[in-house]
């Protein structure tokens, strides 16, 4: 089992900041990318950032020049550093990691790489 941990969510006023944080934990041999996804009331889930194990990112245009995200491969967590925040970033914020394998994987040799959600963050942010 693989497990991811969100914290940092919150509210806060238009044009104002916040950072989330996502741990990973269990036996995990490697991740080879982590995201954040938002869903909004009445919408679907979409990508916000991705951050691969060789540190290459992607982001959603919407969100360009504003979110940073950034990763420590020790600690097996990334994080989203956002600022300038508008009331459409209002939504629950979820972590993804995705091409997961684990220790008993690599150990028995069975390699089937897996996917994980955490359980999200609000984030809020008031016009």
């Amino acid at each position: 089992q693989v497990y991811l941990v969100e914290s940092g969510g919150g509210t806060v006023q238009a044009g104002g900041s916040l950072r989330l944080s996502c741990s990973a934990s269990g036996s995990i041999f490697r991740i080879d990318t982590m995201g954040w996804y938002r869903q909004a009331p009445g919408k679907q889930r979409e990508l916000v950032a991705s951050i691969a194990n060789d540190g290459a990112t992607n982001y959603a245009d919407a969100v360009k020049g504003r979110f940073t995200i950034s990763q420590d491969g020790a600690k097996k967590t990334v994080y989203l550093q956002m600022n300038t925040l508008k009331p459409e970033d209002t939504a629950i914020y979820y972590c993804n990691a995705d091409r997961i394998i684990t220790t008993a994987q690599v150990m028995s040799g069975k390699i089937s790489p897996l996917s994980s959600w955490g359980q999200g963050t609000q984030v809020t942010v008031s016009s």
